[in-house]
């Protein structure tokens, strides 16, 4: 943890008026590093591309002008939506393998303590933080437990989902024999058929909106009435305490 000491009185003059202004000292601790910031943005473009694309390729647009040999709008939404999907699962094994070679914060987003009473006891308390409960949250220099607990189980495990359903539906149009439909053939008769991939598919993307939508709710009102800083310390990996 670094700390800056308070620095002395300073002076200042202002409409005649003496004025003693004491800086606080401000506590800060290095929790993100730059593999894990890098990873964070780009997957954050990338699930705003695949969300996009994916919208209107489970809702194509009703026509286009011109002839169908002249327009290829549908087939640019689809390479722009597998490539974002590309994107999403590298970032994944990046992240994964970051994961065992980076801090301690690094590692939070794939378990959760949950057979740890004293976790439960404090995501209770940061239930009722976030409920206006409560009036000051607990102090926590990574995830907090109720974070941790969305992070791991609204998307990383509903990532992991899209990815191999994905890759499933990906399989059919590379035909039998390429490595995603050797890899993840397997998924779409464990549904029962493609249509049904199809639709769990665009299940999973309306429920990364909508966990993406209570995400930056939560960082930006953290930020707002929280102890410590939270956007700003996915830009800089300082997390700072106001208090």
């Amino acid at each position: 943890m670094s700390t800056s000491s308070p620095s002395a009185p300073a002076a200042v003059t202002v409409n005649d008026e003496r004025v003693v202004a004491l800086a606080q000292s401000i506590k800060s601790v290095y929790v993100f590093e730059a593999p894990v910031r890098i990873w964070h943005w780009i997957n954050a473009l990338a699930i705003t591309v695949l969300a996009i694309t994916g919208y209107f390729i489970g809702s194509p647009l009703p026509t286009q002008p011109g002839e169908a040999s002249a327009n290829y709008l549908m087939g640019y939404i689809r390479f722009a939506h597998f490539a974002a999907g590309y994107l999403l699962a590298v970032g994944i094994l990046g992240r994964l393998y970051w994961a065992a070679m980076g801090n301690h914060h690094a590692r939070e987003l794939f378990w959760v303590p949950i057979f740890q009473r004293a976790y439960w006891a404090e995501m209770w308390g940061m239930v009722k933080w976030y409920a206006f409960v409560s009036a000051r949250p607990g102090r926590y220099v990574g995830h907090n437990p109720l974070a941790r607990f969305a992070m791991f189980f609204g998307f990383f495990l509903l990532t992991l989902f899209m990815i191999v359903t994905g890759f499933a539906l990906y399989g059919e149009g590379s035909q039998m024999g390429s490595w995603q439909e050797r890899m993840f053939g397997w998924v779409i008769p464990l549904f029962g058929q493609s249509q049904d991939v199809h639709t769990w598919h665009h299940v999973g993307m309306w429920g990364l909106i909508c966990f993406v939508i209570i995400h930056v709710y939560a960082a930006i009102r953290e930020d707002i009435m929280g102890r410590s800083s939270v956007v700003s310390t996915m830009i800089s990996g300082h997390r700072t305490f106001k208090d």
